[in-house]
């Protein structure tokens, strides 16, 4: 582990929990709602997009695959180049221009009556891919000792988005529509850019310094590196993984309603936050934090084995989705944290921005894999299995990383 950019000795004794200042909690307030509002246009309208684009004039099944897919991968192609543009000039710029590209897709999408204006839309939509630069701008707006409890504010507001939008949905699509939603998702995008401007700060004195160039993209890709974005491509493969084996597990196992679903989704994400929090409190004051987060990895394997054994009955499946959930919350809060104190912050957008699309690849690779395993005769158990088996590897890549 590298020391902090910020100046943060990981191997300093502990020391009392520190609180954010107002700055701080102004910045974090801001940017955790930029980023719930912005994902909860998305979660809305991702249950019901396959469905209306396969009823759309010309619409075949790849074509409704694109449409599905098409947002993850522009995203992929177009968050490094808007992690270096932050680097050079300036985050908030960059930040605005992807929400004005991300609201633009929206109105085409209202627009849209065919399925070819849908993929535009998705297309143009993800081609604001901001996600590096905003939580670059969180990092620069943060102490490196607090950081870990402000990216587990923003995990906490994304998985708020999503609950919402489990609840939301489908009242919503049978008052206003797919169109609606669309009409939605650009007014959030709106609303957002609003915010970027009256409630995040300009920036206290340990701003990101700005440079004409910068190392870019090389400097982001260095071996030191490696682990962090491996380790969110993992956390996103059994995660996506995971959620392609439960919905299955409730319907044909445990027979239970797909419209009922949310509700065990709703109570087990609610049952994971307070122990999450003792997580990220102990992190920020631990000798060796690099230890807290192998017990997270840990405990990550640890819930998916439980899963891979035990879904078939309900109450097994639910405390081991709160396991889940516990160690997803705190690692999805920690690696930015640990990658950002990692890195100086003339690259911390390049960085952040590489770490964005490992993040994206996981979440595919995931979904690709799981559902190959789900179509053998090893079905749900196998899905759980591969997942617990990537985690255990992940802790052993992890293991010798110190604090």
């Amino acid at each position: 582990m590298h020391p902090s950019s910020d100046g943060a000795a990981p191997h300093s004794a502990p020391t009392p929990r520190l609180r954010l200042d107002p700055a701080e909690r102004r910045a974090l307030g801001g940017l955790a709602a930029i980023y719930a509002a912005r994902m909860l246009g998305l979660f809305l309208l991702l249950p019901v997009l396959a469905l209306y684009a396969a009823g759309l004039p010309a619409a075949t099944a790849g074509l409704v695959g694109l449409a599905m897919g098409a947002y993850g991968l522009v995203q992929a192609v177009f968050q490094v180049p808007f992690g270096i543009a932050s680097d050079r000039w300036g985050r908030r710029p960059v930040i605005a221009l992807g929400l004005v590209l991300y609201a633009a897709g929206s109105v085409v999408g209202a627009l849209a009556t065919t399925i070819g204006g849908v993929i535009a839309a998705r297309l143009v939509q993800g081609s604001g891919a901001v996600s590096g630069p905003v939580t670059a701008l969180l990092s620069d707006l943060t102490r490196s000792e607090v950081r870990t409890r402000a990216m587990a504010v923003i995990g906490i507001s994304i998985g708020g988005s999503f609950v919402i939008s489990l609840v939301a949905a489908p009242p919503l699509v049978a008052l206003i529509g797919v169109h609606g939603l669309f009409w939605v998702m650009a007014a959030l995008a709106m609303l957002c850019l609003v915010l970027l401007f009256t409630a995040v700060p300009s920036g206290p004195g340990r701003a990101v310094p700005r440079a004409a160039g910068g190392p870019g993209l090389a400097a982001a890709l260095t071996p030191a590196l490696l682990p962090y974005h491996l380790g969110v491509f993992v956390l996103n493969f059994v995660l996506t993984a995971a959620f392609v084996g439960v919905p299955h597990a409730l319907q044909d196992v445990l027979h239970m309603p797909l419209e009922g679903h949310w509700k065990t989704y709703l109570w087990v994400f609610l049952a994971s936050v307070p122990p999450t929090i003792p997580l990220v409190l102990y992190t920020e004051r631990a000798k060796v934090p690099g230890r807290v987060l192998r017990l997270g990895v840990l405990l990550l394997a640890v819930s998916l084995a439980a899963l891979a054994f035990g879904f078939m009955n309900y109450w097994s499946l639910a405390l081991s989705l709160v396991a889940f959930f516990t160690a997803f919350n705190y690692l999805e809060a920690r690696l930015p944290a640990r990658l950002s104190q990692a890195v100086p912050p003339q690259i911390r957008g390049a960085a952040l921005s590489v770490f964005a699309v490992a993040q994206t690849l996981g979440g595919g690779a995931g979904g690709y894999v799981a559902s190959l395993v789900r179509g053998t005769h090893y079905g749900v158990h196998g899905v759980f299995a591969v997942a617990a088996l990537a985690a255990v590897g992940w802790w052993f890549v992890a293991r010798p990383e110190r604090g």
